[in-house]
């Protein structure tokens, strides 16, 4: 009756539709500090902490060239892994996540903060139900340290420490079995033996004979395999206990009680011919005799690359074999070159501002993250242009067919993982033999941030939206004033994926036959053979460029491929949410928790705003005036010219 009384009072409220709906929603999220969003895994109040990443980098660093390119503390130090729980924006995230769905930051931080969750330092401090304060909690207020901090201190926000990884295990401690999606994972958390007071480190290697490590170990294949990084790169609407936060409507309406699929990059792997060149689920255990072409490809194939190196090595100590060609670098880059600098520039050097720590430093491990994320991004497409038919101007306008062919090279669907703002797009200009510009498609202006969606242009996304939010009866991503909305949490149908496949992929398995987790939406990705279910891993894009009038021959057509993290809709919508929400600044929202102030941040903006600003070149921070909105990237190229 509560809850009916809200709706009729909203409803009343001639408010539109969209913020209707979203103020009814809020008022009827999950308010009970008892409901738990994290219920499948270890638990926090482990028995044997994870270990600051200090122990490891002291034997595993040696920043200077060449170890800073293969040994896996350097290699890992600037990756966004390392630095997950310094993301101004996935912070800006949480704030709305955890106003659409009242704690639901403990689904969030539980990737973004391994060691801080599983010491309790989130909304649960130990085993069972949420004991810390779940507003505090979620909002990552209880973490220890701060962004500027070294990880070498008690920190929690360095992020995914390499400790958490090589405690995984495939199976429970009562031999439950691996789970895949929303940070399920099994910590080993039982000492090694008897003599070793802690648990082991697993990893790929055996040591039968020459050095062993100093510390406990294991050899372990979990480690090796992409099934392990599908605990966090596979996201679902999170199990409250009853079912589903979120289930997915299809484009009626029809709800398909289906968990919604937020991400799902292991699982487009997972489907494609990279892990799929002999079987699924991404063993690979086959005898030393069966070709390499019948290998499966995990993640680390691509996202942990081997060094060939002459003098590679695991540790800096002496007397410990060289890895030449059977070291993993713990690289772990994907797209993302712009936050990478942001932190550098926020957090990496803060030792000329009063009261901060002095900074995280490494800053020649962000510079390298960016360098090898710009290398992926050119090896994850080709691209082809090609002129199908030419009319030359005469006494009237003549005409051009151009041609563009895109094939994703990479082991998912392009672009992958986190949807909102995310996208990939075509430009295509073409130019007469004076330079004289005569047709362009998917234009970009930096200055504003703006891609013209002129009517031939191509842009690869996901948008996920609320179904009938503004009463269309359609799934809405926008609100009810035209402007775009990422309700991360909420989000129920997926109006337009239009994502490239990979090699071999196959939307459907026996568990979900209708492909509702994987399939195209708004878009056709032809079957390889009729019947087979497999689709292609390019697309075709077909230009009709109209030729004016006093245009020189020959004609030159350029067609780029861009990719970008962040649009300028998603940024505005951070910021506008957190005025909206009347969120509070950073440091307010967490002012009854200790550490606090933070000097270094947002402080005293809200997490949307900060990042607004960042995004904006805002001379907030002396030492880096700003980063760019989002640049885009260019991936790749191609060119074709008239006779």
């Amino acid at each position: 009756m509560a809850a009916l009384f809200i709706a009729s009072s909203v409803l009343a409220s001639g408010a539109p539709a969209t913020e209707q709906w979203l103020a009814v929603s809020h008022h009827l999220s999950v308010t009970d500090s008892a409901v738990d969003f994290t219920r499948h895994g270890t638990q926090p109040g482990l028995s044997y902490d994870l270990a600051e990443t200090n122990q490891c980098s002291g034997c595993h660093g040696g920043g200077s060239a060449p170890s800073s390119t293969f040994r896996p503390y350097p290699t890992w130090a600037g990756s966004m892994m390392a630095n997950a729980a310094r993301d101004p924006l996935f912070f800006a995230a949480l704030d709305i996540a955890n106003k659409d769905a009242p704690g639901v930051g403990d689904y969030c931080l539980r990737c973004h903060t391994s060691r801080g969750w599983y010491r309790g330092h989130v909304v649960k401090a130990g085993f069972g139900q949420p004991d810390n304060s779940v507003t505090l909690g979620a909002s990552a207020c209880l973490l220890t340290g701060g962004y500027d901090w070294e990880d070498n201190l008690d920190n929690d926000y360095s992020g995914v420490p390499y400790h958490y990884c090589h405690r995984l295990s495939d199976t429970g401690p009562g031999g439950e079995p691996a789970m895949i999606g929303n940070a399920d994972a099994w910590v080993d958390d039982q000492a090694c033996d008897a003599s070793a007071g802690e648990p082991c480190r697993r990893g790929p290697y055996g040591y039968p004979t020459g050095s062993v490590p100093p510390h406990p170990w294991q050899q372990s294949a979990y480690q090796t395999q992409g099934r392990l990084c599908g605990l966090c790169h596979d996201v679902t609407s999170p199990d409250a206990g009853s079912g589903p936060l979120k289930t997915l409507k299809l484009a009626n309406g029809t709800d398909t009680g289906h968990a919604f699929p937020i991400e799902r990059t292991y699982s487009e792997w997972n489907q494609s011919l990279f892990a799929d060149l002999i079987f699924r689920d991404g063993f690979d255990d086959l005898p030393a005799d069966v070709p390499a072409l019948a290998r499966a490809e995990q993640c680390q194939s691509c996202h942990m690359p081997t060094s060939e190196d002459p003098s590679a090595t695991a540790c800096s100590l002496i007397g410990y074999p060289n890895r030449t060609g059977n070291l993993p670098v713990h690289s772990f880059v994907g797209g993302n070159t712009w936050v990478p600098g942001i932190i550098k520039g926020e957090f990496g050097d803060t030792s000329s501002i009063p009261g901060a720590y002095g900074g995280v430093g490494r800053q020649n491990s962000f510079d390298q993250t960016v360098t090898w994320t710009r290398q992926m991004l050119g090896n994850a497409a080709s691209m082809r242009a090609t002129i199908q038919s030419f009319t030359p101007p005469t006494g009237s306008a003549g005409s051009m067919a151009v041609r563009v062919k895109v094939t994703n090279l990479s082991g998912h669907k392009l672009p992958t993982g986190y949807s909102e703002g995310r996208r990939m797009w075509v430009n295509l200009q073409v130019h007469d033999a004076n330079g004289a510009l005569v047709f362009e498609s998917g234009a970009y202006n930096a200055a504003g941030a703006t891609l013209t969606l002129d009517p031939q242009v191509r842009v690869y996304e996901v948008q996920q939206g609320i179904f009938n939010a503004n009463g269309t009866g359609i799934c809405d991503i926008e609100n009810g004033s035209g402007n775009a909305m990422f309700h991360f949490v909420l989000n129920d149908c997926v109006a337009k994926d239009n994502r490239i496949p990979p090699l071999g992929f196959k939307p459907a398995t026996a568990a979900d036959p209708n492909g509702y987790d994987l399939r195209p939406v708004g878009a056709i990705y032809p079957e390889t053979t009729p019947g087979s279910g497999i689709l292609v891993n390019y697309d075709t894009v077909d230009y009709s460029v109209p030729v004016p009038v006093g245009a020189v021959a020959p004609l030159t057509v350029n067609a780029r491929l861009y990719y970008q993290l962040s649009s300028k809709d998603y940024i505005a919508f951070l910021r506008d949410e957190a005025v909206a929400n009347a969120t509070a600044g950073e440091n307010q929202l967490c002012m009854s928790a200790s550490n606090r102030p933070f000097v270094v941040g947002p402080q005293g903006r809200t997490r949307g705003e900060y990042m607004y600003e960042l995004w904006n070149n805002a001379a907030n921070n002396p030492i880096q005036p700003g980063y760019g909105k989002s640049p885009p990237e260019l991936m790749q190229n191609a060119s074709a010219t008239t006779p």
